[in-house]
């Protein structure tokens, strides 16, 4: 396009539009009239990731006492007549749904309380919120006070109260990340002293049988625990998609959010709140998965090699994460079925001494 410099003289060609520039490892990708970025390496390991569990949840479906075929797996799933229908359908399938909404739920819930205390130690067993739900669950389970029905609910509001009671005692004209993680451990400490003092206190049989859920465990549960946090996580999800977006915003300094008009602490409360009820509503339906939280954000940021979490690749990892970890509780000493709780501790308990060996050695956390 041309304009003249003035009247009389002889129009001259405007200077070239310069293209966009585009970070490193990113493309563009156009649709329509819309254009957006994508980070190619997130692009590749999120679709390895989603592989990676659909091979897992077609195992986990195939093997048991009896081994079924993955054929009669998709006539299952599609609907079709099976004669491994109650097997699969009934026996294995809730379980199985059920461990990928746990751990997707635990990932993201993890990735969302380290992007706030800006720490790979956070994560919701360290700073009291798992905690909170065992103590007042196994209360009620060891002194009768509610029906088993009931149980998932109490777990989620013990959860958020200790939730609640950090963040409260972390406030000081802000939140800060180092006192946000030490008053999360300290009532982490006192959370589990109360829990062992309940169990002590309490019936002999429901003492044991609140050791075997504080384990966290799969064995047993069905579509009547696969629901309510299917329809939970459903509800939570337009917060996550929210979280997705104000992640960036929560890594600022509180000087620079300041100075471009960033509400830090509202933000932070919202990533915060969101990875709570995530991390209760899992306990609440599967016990106290420890370490699936620590793992998975740490694991898919190293994965992707972004600056944030990913919580895509976070919650798909933390899926595969209880899913391989469920079959492996249930087929590595068969007969007997181990809680998946114990595979994921011992794979995490190593983890957690790298990450904090690491740090002292001044790696990158």
């Amino acid at each position: 396009m041309t304009a003249p410099d003035a009247v009389g003289e002889t129009p001259r060609e405007a200077p070239p539009r310069e293209a966009p520039v585009r970070p490193p490892g990113y493309g563009l990708v156009r649709r329509g009239r819309a254009s957006f970025l994508l980070h190619r390496r997130s692009v590749a390991v999120t679709a390895a990731l989603a592989a990676a569990l659909a091979a897992a949840v077609v195992a986990a479906l195939c093997l048991g006492e009896t081994t079924t075929a993955p054929t009669e797996v998709v006539r299952v799933l599609l609907g079709l007549p099976s004669p491994d229908e109650l097997v699969v359908g009934t026996l294995r399938l809730p379980r199985v749904v059920l461990g990928l909404m746990v751990g997707a739920a635990l990932g993201v819930a993890g990735g969302l309380i380290q992007t706030v205390a800006r720490n790979p130690l956070a994560s919701p067993e360290i700073i009291g919120v798992t905690h909170g739900a065992a103590a007042v669950t196994v209360g009620a389970m060891t002194f009768g006070l509610t029906s088993y029905a009931l149980l998932p609910y109490l777990s989620v509001a013990g959860g958020m109260l200790a939730a609640a009671l950090v963040y409260v005692f972390a406030w000081r004209r802000g939140l800060s990340a180092a006192r946000f993680v030490l008053i999360g451990l300290g009532f982490s400490v006192a959370l589990r002293s109360l829990t062992q003092l309940f169990m002590t206190k309490g019936d002999f049989l429901a003492a044991q049988q609140a050791q075997v859920w504080l384990t966290g465990s799969l064995n047993g549960r069905g579509w009547e625990q696969a629901e309510p946090l299917g329809w939970a996580l459903l509800a939570v999800l337009p917060a996550v998609l929210w979280c997705a977006r104000a992640q960036r915003r929560a890594a600022l300094d509180d000087d620079t959010a300041t100075a471009l008009g960033v509400r830090l602490g509202r933000v932070r409360l919202g990533l915060a709140a969101t990875g709570v009820v995530l991390a209760s509503v899992a306990t609440g339906a599967a016990g106290p998965v420890d370490f699936v939280a620590l793992l998975s954000p740490q694991i898919a940021r190293r994965l992707t090699r972004t600056a944030q979490i990913p919580l895509l690749a976070t919650a798909l990892l933390g899926a595969f994460v209880v899913t391989l970890g469920d079959l492996l509780a249930r087929r590595l000493l068969a007969p007997v079925e181990l809680p998946v709780g114990v595979l994921t501790a011992a794979i995490g308990a190593p983890y957690l001494v790298w990450l904090i060996a690491r740090g002292r050695t001044g790696g990158r956390p």
